[in-house]
């Protein structure tokens, strides 16, 4: 099967695209100017998408234009690209050199680790560039839901007390964080992000169901209710695929729609994952299934899904 190629995509040529478009996540790789272990010495074991060859290559501004295609992308957030995570504002550095020439991107989630002595000075450092609004650091996670209870309390996991402290730093720099965690370890989330009210956070990647059978997805909803019902983490409907399956329209169409009735409009934001997701679906083509789905919303409710959200969250 190619999964290259998305499945079960309803006839769209009739749909308005003419809106603009913040796009809330997304990368950039110049092999020359940063250093992207993952891309250039060794392989990602559990990667989230499987077999990612066809990313090991620079992906620029020009590259991603070309994906946007006619799409009225009118701003976008650069969330950090798995770059030398030991020497992260390398990333920050080149990207804000390169920012002003090449009109994106607008904001910059850069990262730092948030366990480490010198965790405080990254974090200053990071946020000293203006396009800097926030952070992801990931925290340590299982491979599988089967194997999520051998993680808990490990160093850099959710329970470190070091890494609790480092995230709450962020609120010293006015940044937000970015939450990217799967399925089966939101809920545990939930309860870090219940320690800081006044902390911005958003789950990428809709929270990333990756088993669709009834029990995952039960997870996924318990998860996903537990930190919507808090007002200050919000959500990114971005990078619904999955490691062994194509894109598929009317899988994806249920948690999509689900997300969005967890979450609501006003905290949702669209993002593309670009170039990671076009593994499985064009630019294009992701825009317009996630526009059809919500093809009976308002105007508004587009809006804030498309533009909005992002405007407001990362303060463009």
């Amino acid at each position: 099967m190619d999964l290259s190629k998305a499945t079960n995509l309803p006839d769209m040529s009739g749909l308005d695209l003419t809106f603009d478009i913040i796009d809330s996540h997304h990368h950039l790789f110049d092999m020359q100017a940063v250093y992207y272990p993952w891309l250039t010495d060794h392989q990602e074991e559990n990667f989230l998408l499987g077999d990612y060859e066809a990313l090991k290559r620079d992906y620029t501004v020009a590259d991603y234009r070309a994906d946007t295609g006619p799409l009225r992308v009118v701003q976008t957030v650069h969330v950090e690209a798995e770059s030398d995570h030991d020497d992260p504002v390398a990333e920050t550095r080149w990207l804000s050199a390169m920012m002003g020439d090449a009109g994106m991107p607008q904001a910059i989630v850069a990262h730092a680790w948030l366990h480490r002595p010198e965790s405080e000075n990254v974090l200053a450092a990071q946020a000293a560039y203006p396009a800097v609004r926030g952070i992801r650091s990931k925290p340590r996670t299982s491979a599988t839901a089967a194997s999520r209870d051998r993680v808990q309390g490990q160093p850099v996991s959710m329970q470190d007390p070091a890494w609790r402290t480092g995230l709450g730093l962020l609120r010293q720099h006015g940044l937000s964080w970015d939450l990217r965690v799967p399925y089966w370890h939101l809920s545990e989330a939930a309860e870090v992000c219940a320690l800081y009210p006044d902390l911005a956070i958003v789950v990428e990647h809709t929270g990333l169901s990756w088993d669709r059978g009834e029990d995952g997805l039960a997870e996924w909803r318990r998860g996903m209710t537990a930190l919507a019902a808090m007002e200050h983490v919000h959500l990114k409907i971005s990078e619904l695929g999955l490691a062994g399956a194509p894109w598929d329209y009317h899988d994806n169409r249920l948690v999509v729609r689900e997300a969005i009735e967890i979450f609501g409009f006003q905290r949702c934001m669209f993002a593309s994952n670009f170039p990671v997701a076009g593994l499985r679906i064009g630019y294009v083509d992701q825009v317009s299934a996630i526009a059809h789905m919500i093809r009976d919303c308002s105007t508004a409710e587009r809006t804030a899904l498309f533009h909005d959200t992002a405007k407001h969250f990362y303060r463009l």
